[in-house]
């Protein structure tokens, strides 16, 4: 199965988490998409600057199989109150496709209604957004297909895994032996 999944980046996202992300996805082969709120380059929550392949604007939710929003602050907070970012998760989700989130970015996922009925973690800070039927400690969850996880810890297992979903656990395995993963 070929996945192509889209990453949003906002101002004030998170680094490390964005960066895992994209990095261990095109390494195992799986295409992937960076996607800014805005034109020109887009600065993270400690000051380094990156640019996306394209604008949201040009994101057709059609033309992929997964959405991935890094966290950060106030990155995740910037998601969460774009409308189209909002309109992206919802589309993904009733589509039947990925809709994953890590840090304080699974709040995207818990306004834009997706959470309902679903297991899912966040960001500790964040824990009183998802109530006890919701809510898993575990550092990464997985309820169908939404995956989400805790922290920038959390990023390469989160990362990791997103790999073992969308390309499998061959996949998964080859490239931890590779970059010497122990999670």
């Amino acid at each position: 199965m070929s996945v192509k999944v889209v990453v949003p980046m906002a101002e004030g996202f998170e680094e490390i988490e964005f960066v895992t992300i994209v990095d261990l996805l095109r390494r195992a082969g799986i295409q992937v998409v960076t996607a800014a709120l805005k034109e020109g380059p887009v600065e993270g929550s400690h000051g380094i600057r990156m640019m996306a392949d394209l604008s949201l604007d040009q994101v057709d939710p059609r033309n992929f199989d997964a959405l991935a929003l890094p966290g950060g602050y106030p990155g995740f907070v910037n998601l969460g109150r774009d409308q189209r970012v909002v309109r992206l998760v919802q589309e993904m989700d009733r589509a039947g496709k990925y809709v994953t989130a890590i840090c304080g970015a699974p709040s995207v996922l818990i306004s834009a209604g997706v959470v309902e009925g679903r297991k899912a973690t966040i960001n500790p800070a964040g824990r009183d957004q998802l109530s006890a039927d919701q809510y898993r400690s575990d550092r990464v969850v997985v309820d169908g297909k939404m995956i989400t996880s805790q922290a920038v810890g959390t990023a390469m297992e989160f990362a990791l895994k997103l790999v073992e979903v969308f390309a499998g656990e061959e996949a998964s395995k080859k490239l931890r032996a590779e970059i010497l993963a122990s999670c």
